[in-house]
């Protein structure tokens, strides 16, 4: 069965770019983390470790991780994203706090229902779609 590894390494190898070392270790260190990563986050836990990998190696390194399609990222309106693993997760949107920056993941039958039934009603072929509403979480409005 292929994971992350298999198909990001074939992914490269399709745009005959090269497994690095650097690669595999931001891989390796992003898929240990569970949910929303900030990059500050994962620069800081690589540079404990590795304080040899720079900044702009992740970043790259997570652009190539979104076009493979292992990775999606998330902005805030004040322009920090987050980045969260695709493969092998089920389908979910995500309400974003914008004091905080919390992320809550939820789904909703009733969201997905009408929007297959507005495709239908425009005869539009859903391929993916993503929800994220942004407002203020329950312990900020404290």
């Amino acid at each position: 069965m292929l994971d992350e590894f298999d198909i990001f390494r074939d992914f490269l190898h399709r745009q005959s770019l090269r497994w690095t070392p650097q690669r595999k270790l931001v891989l390796e260190v992003f898929l240990s983390f569970d949910g929303h990563v900030q990059i500050e986050t994962l620069h800081e836990h690589i540079q404990s470790h590795y304080p040899d990998l720079g900044i702009a190696t992740i970043y790259r390194t997570l652009k190539l991780l979104i076009d493979c399609g292992l990775v999606e990222a998330h902005s805030f309106q004040n322009g920090k994203k987050t980045y969260e693993r695709m493969f092998r997760v089920h389908h979910h949107d995500h309400l974003f706090c914008t004091r905080c920056e919390k992320t809550i993941e939820f789904e909703h039958p009733l969201i997905e229902k009408y929007q297959l039934e507005i495709c239908e009603q425009y005869d539009f072929t859903l391929k993916n779609h993503k929800m994220e509403l942004f407002g203020i979480c329950k312990e900020c409005r404290k």
